[in-house]
């Protein structure tokens, strides 16, 4: 699989050839983006100060709370005449909560709450039920608040859901995690760390306490050769170099490094190796540790095709996922530039729209709503 992603890089026409180390490769482009911003080299073997560059800025939705020149008063009212008296119109409430970015999202919430002195979550939950709540809340929530909600879920009661932790946690910005560990902490008054250290244990735990010290390279930092092939070679004497693995030495090189260095790292462990980290991983590790570092690896490969796999996964095999889809199709609406890549890297994998994939597996006002999110007419 890595080396299959790796070509999809290559193959691009605007990534025809491999960029010299001291500017990062180019991220994964193939879904009509513009080249990204090269970085000026650095010697080799400088030291390795990966923060010491610009910070990755949060998404949208995590920075702190701002305030648009745009009015929801008009949603506000039009969310309410939707579910008060009799009956709900369930289309009023696709078209108005499925077009909105996060910070459109926020100023309805905020505009519901100042108009009519009711919660809009709580009002959707009384007048929905099922998927097309689950939805709604989901979109209602805004994307830091959603990820506290799907933390939450996945470590109560009996069980952790590691797939949802995975989602939520992994291959995220520090900006981004700060902002999950700080919203987590004020919501429930605990901290992420305790929470997720009482529901993993042993080395899984141990990783995940890596990835949430938010330490990952920024975005800026750049790719240097002799930083390269000292993880590639470390990687190995962790795993195929040694008897038995050392685990934490490969959770802690992935959960370190940005996605350009993650995917020069894969492209040199191949050359040197003549094997893809992938098949590595597969064949050194198991369960919820051998998924979360092929989490890291994939996204690090390329974001939107992984982004499209995990849409994938929700749906197949027998039954589907619902709060895995209803998750990752919400998380990937947010931004329309990341949507239309992952459509197009779908649609490059699979053959086939993301639109009809999901018309095939959902119905009802579900469907509807999960096609107006990835910007179907419905």
């Amino acid at each position: 699989m890595a080396h299959r992603l790796l070509l999809l890089h290559t193959a691009s026409p605007m990534v025809n050839r491999q960029p010299p180390y001291g500017a990062p490769p180019p991220p994964a482009q193939p879904y009509g983006q513009p080249p990204p911003q090269q970085y000026p080299p650095q010697p080799y073997g400088a030291p390795q100060a990966y923060n010491n560059y610009p910070p990755t800025p949060p998404s949208l939705g995590y920075g702190p709370p701002q305030i648009i020149q745009w009015n929801g008063d008009a949603d506000a009212h039009a969310l309410r005449s939707a579910m008060k008296g009799f009956g709900t119109d369930e289309k009023a409430l696709i078209r108005i909560l499925a077009t909105k970015d996060p910070l459109q999202m926020a100023t309805i919430r905020d505009a519901y709450q100042r108009i009519h002195r009711r919660n809009l979550e709580a009002d959707i939950k009384s007048e929905t039920r099922g998927w097309f709540e689950e939805g709604l809340c989901a979109l209602v929530r805004g994307p830091l608040m959603q990820d506290v909600h799907l933390l939450r879920s996945a470590m109560d009661g009996p069980g952790t859901k590691e797939k949802v932790l995975s989602d939520v946690l992994l291959g995220r910005s520090n900006a981004d995690l700060n902002a999950i560990k700080s919203a987590f902490q004020h919501t429930t008054r605990q901290r992420l760390e305790d929470a997720v250290r009482g529901d993993l244990s042993l080395k899984t735990e141990r990783h995940f306490m890596i990835v949430l010290q938010a330490q990952r390279a920024e975005d800026s930092a750049p790719v240097v050769k002799a930083e390269i092939d000292r993880d590639v070679s470390e990687l190995y004497n962790a795993t195929e170099g040694k008897v038995g693995t050392d685990e934490m030495k490969v959770c802690s090189i992935l959960s370190s490094r940005n996605d350009n260095q993650i995917r020069a790292i894969a492209h040199e462990y191949r050359v040197k190796y003549a094997r893809s980290l992938e098949d590595v991983i597969k064949r050194e590790f198991s369960g919820h540790m051998e998924d979360a570092l092929l989490y890291q690896l994939r996204h690090g490969l390329d974001k939107y095709m992984h982004q499209a796999q995990l849409l994938e996964d929700a749906m197949a095999g027998l039954g589907t996922k619902d709060h895995l889809l209803v998750s990752r199709v919400v998380r990937s609406h947010w931004e329309r530039q990341n949507l239309d890549n992952v459509k197009g890297a779908y649609h490059q994998r699979y053959h086939k729209s993301l639109a009809s994939r999901i018309k095939g597996e959902t119905s009802g006002d579900y469907e509807r709503l999960m096609l107006a999110c990835i910007g179907e007419n419905v």
